[in-house]
């Protein structure tokens, strides 16, 4: 039996307000979360169109292997930084005419297989063995107005399609639980002289990769307790007439511990690098997650809401590096400043907004220098929903950039960062990219305890 998708009413009646305007076809993005027994859909949004497709696609005779994969991959690319813990993109639509509903699985397929592929290459974490690796794909026809509903495994690039049950439902996200959290990061990225031809962002990658494992091996506290992996998380709620747990409160406050120390049985050897410098990540980032309110377990929270820490941290590095390619200097020019040179740039800070009817809120990324008529015009253009500004919510607020000489030392780095004002650095992360080419830089050092000691990176 097929998998079944539990989906908004507020999706299906976007699905039917879409025009095709004489165009061939209009495909798009269903977003949701997925669970070990069936899948919800919260949202959809229409890929937008290229100005050259817009002619391409007028004419009757247009065949969906007009469909730009390319373009429809990079909109996936965006609409997922867009997407807080829990939430994923979990499949494509289409909109045809019905001549054309004979001729879209193979392309429906491919789209699906690379979108999966292109979202994963940029995440810090991998799906688990037990979770669904099933994407979904909605052809809708425009002339009879019939669903055809059908799931890939994307971990199988020869996967046949299989059926699946489309299901409507009222409200479906109004009681849907949030976990809220702040994590304080300090993360040191050196730049091996060996990589000095992998792009900053790669570079980038690797160091966060080893932060990563160490958010992985975290221990979460739910409203300041550890709580059993399988058990509910909403265990302990009191119970309604009709049985079910009442919430006054929809959010849970979460906090990460990570170890420290290392086990006295752990070994390890030093490792010496000529670096020619090095990236630096200091600040808290806000983190929210979400999760269905249908016996929700603690391991689903707390995988949504560490997803989201790794998420967050990667994509403003992400977003900084296109910043700076865009806008300032070339690849080879950032990776190669003169010795002599120490920058220090403001990652974007993160801005929520909520979803009509949903306790869900979506998010964006905004550098100082950003409007809010900025930020609104994206949420339209990539999500096909209108907001208002004053619904924008903003989670942080960005610190003065520095910028200083390589030739001071670590010791008056420190000094430069005691002579801002000392107002409390509430949600700020600040990118210093530090250029000291010949320095030879020792890390890896072996630590043995025979304890284990945690350190809270929390407010």
């Amino acid at each position: 039996m097929g998998r079944t998708y539990i989906v908004d009413e507020a999706v299906g009646q976007y699905l039917s307000n879409i025009n095709l305007q004489g165009k061939a076809f209009v495909s798009g993005l269903l977003i949701g979360q997925c669970s070990s027994q069936k899948d919800y859909v919260i949202l959809a949004t229409r890929t937008p169109c290229k100005e050259e497709q817009n002619e391409n696609l007028q004419h009757a005779k247009a065949k969906l292997d007009n469909l730009d994969e390319e373009w429809a991959t990079e909109h996936a690319n965006q609409v997922s930084r867009m997407l807080p813990g829990g939430l994923l993109v979990l499949g494509v639509f289409i909109i045809t005419t019905l001549e054309l509903a004979n001729d879209f699985q193979n392309i429906l397929r491919r789209l699906v297989l690379a979108i999966e592929k292109s979202i994963s290459k940029k995440r810090l974490w991998s799906f688990t063995e037990e979770e669904i690796s099933e994407r979904v794909t909605l052809h809708i026809c425009s002339s009879t107005k019939k669903l055809f509903c059908r799931t890939y495994d994307v971990q199988d690039p020869k996967s046949s399609a299989k059926p699946a049950d489309w299901k409507y439902q009222n409200g479906l996200s109004t009681s849907w639980l949030s976990l809220l959290c702040t994590v304080h990061v300090n993360i040191h990225i050196p730049l091996s002289t060996t990589s000095v031809s992998y792009s900053l962002e790669k570079n980038a990658k690797n160091g966060l990769t080893r932060w990563a494992k160490q958010i992985e091996n975290g221990v979460f506290l739910i409203n300041g307790q550890v709580k059993d992996e399988d058990s509910d998380l909403l265990e302990g709620q009191k119970k309604s007439s009709r049985g079910n747990a009442q919430m006054t409160h929809h959010s849970f406050d979460v906090r990460v511990l990570t170890q420290l120390l290392l086990n006295a049985d752990y070994r390890s050897t030093a490792t010496v690098q000529i670096c020619s410098g090095s990236v630096n990540l200091k600040g808290a980032v806000r983190c929210r997650a979400y999760i269905h309110s249908n016996k929700p377990k603690v391991k689903d929270a707390v995988q949504a809401i560490k997803r989201d820490i790794l998420n967050t941290v990667a994509d403003r590095c992400e977003i900084l590096f296109e910043d700076l390619m865009l806008n300032e200097t070339p690849e080879k020019k950032v990776m190669n400043k003169l010795s002599s040179e120490k920058e220090f740039h403001v990652l974007p800070h993160r801005v929520f907004v909520p979803i009509p009817g949903s306790t869900v809120m979506l998010c964006d990324y905004k550098f100082g220098d950003e409007s809010s008529e900025e930020i609104r015009d994206h949420f339209v253009e990539m999500l096909d929903k209108m907001i208002q500004i004053e619904d924008l919510e903003t989670a942080e607020e960005i610190n003065t950039a520095c910028v200083s000489s390589s030739m001071d030392n670590e010791t008056s780095l420190d000094k430069i960062d005691e002579e801002q004002p000392k107002q409390p650095i509430k949600t700020t992360i600040a990118l210093k990219i530090q250029q000291n080419i010949g320095v030879i830089t020792a890390f890896a050092v072996a630590l043995f305890a025979a304890g284990i000691s945690f350190h809270y990176f929390s407010d």
